[in-house]
């Protein structure tokens, strides 16, 4: 089924989970799976598995609830996931922005004054001759500044709405988080150029390449936290699956934490389990393996 474009966040209530009957889950009593995205769920090629759907529709039969967790916006993972979105929840923008069947359930917007200074220092690190470029990540769309082919093809992998203005600051949205990319090695020159924040703010390094900055309180693993307070799922229930550094507090939200064989160090040491590498469909072939999901490559 072909991908249908994504709808805003709405103010109808977001579906029920069905209720379980003893057997399902097996074992386990596993009602919640929550995945990273890039280096995770997806190849390195950006592919989702092949048998993502069939799975998606095994969970939901078992009554278990399944939720990207991902730096990209929720306007993308809804596309991504069009097919099988509803009743999902998408955890955004590294978790501050949590949405289920187009309704907020919480949200972290930055400081105006926060996101001035940080787009500040981005411009410096430009004007110095560093290859580098701020996307500010707003509720309703990504803001940038830099129209070049090459930013835009990075910015376009992780915001499937963005909008090229003159001043970033300046646009009327709920500021997320600011993104930075770097075509350079991110953590050269332009993480510590963020030093001054991080006392006050979240500074994650999300990737090779890029550095998110958000809220203190502001993380995966808070997002996780509440959407287990809400639905009245418990860690003992959780099912979670991370690779690199904007996951480790991800896994502490649940029993069933896994990091990837392709894992950051750091992941690898504060998972639980070790599940095969996203080019090994490891995802998937755990939880066809956990939940013993009948026809799913184990």
């Amino acid at each position: 089924m072909p991908p249908s474009s994504p709808s805003s966040p709405s103010s109808h209530a977001p579906a029920p989970l069905r209720p379980r009957t003893p057997d399902e889950g097996r074992s386990t009593g596993i009602r919640l799976i929550v995945t990273d995205m890039d280096g995770t769920l997806l190849d390195d090629a950006k592919r989702l598995p092949d048998q993502l759907w069939t799975v998606l529709d095994l969970l939901r039969e078992r009554g278990v609830l399944f939720s990207p967790a991902s730096g990209r916006q929720y306007a993308t993972l809804a596309h991504e996931f069009a097919p099988a979105a509803e009743g999902m929840a998408f955890i955004a923008e590294n978790g501050t922005y949590v949405v289920r069947d187009g309704v907020e359930l919480s949200s972290d917007p930055l400081d105006p004054t926060a996101v001035t200074r940080l787009v500040a220092t981005v411009r410096d690190l430009a004007a110095s001759g560093a290859d580098v470029g701020a996307v500010v990540c707003g509720k309703d769309a990504a803001y940038v500044e830099r129209g070049d082919a090459p930013f835009l093809a990075e910015v376009r992998r992780y915001y499937l709405r963005h909008r090229i203005v003159q001043d970033v600051t300046a646009v009327d949205d709920d500021i997320l988080k600011v993104a930075l990319f770097d075509f350079g090695a991110v953590e050269r020159a332009t993480v510590p150029a963020l030093t001054p924040f991080a006392a006050t703010h979240q500074v994650v390094v999300s990737g090779a390449h890029w550095v998110d900055v958000m809220n203190r309180t502001a993380d995966k693993g808070a997002a996780v936290r509440r959407l287990q307070r809400e639905l009245g799922i418990t860690p003992a229930q959780t099912m979670v699956f991370g690779d690199y550094l904007n996951d480790l507090e991800m896994l502490d939200t649940a029993e069933w934490s896994y990091a990837m064989a392709n894992a950051h160090p750091e992941i690898l040491a504060r998972a639980r389990h070790q599940a095969p590498s996203n080019n090994d469909n490891g995802v998937l072939r755990t939880i066809a393996r956990v939940l013993d999901l009948p026809g799913v490559e184990r």
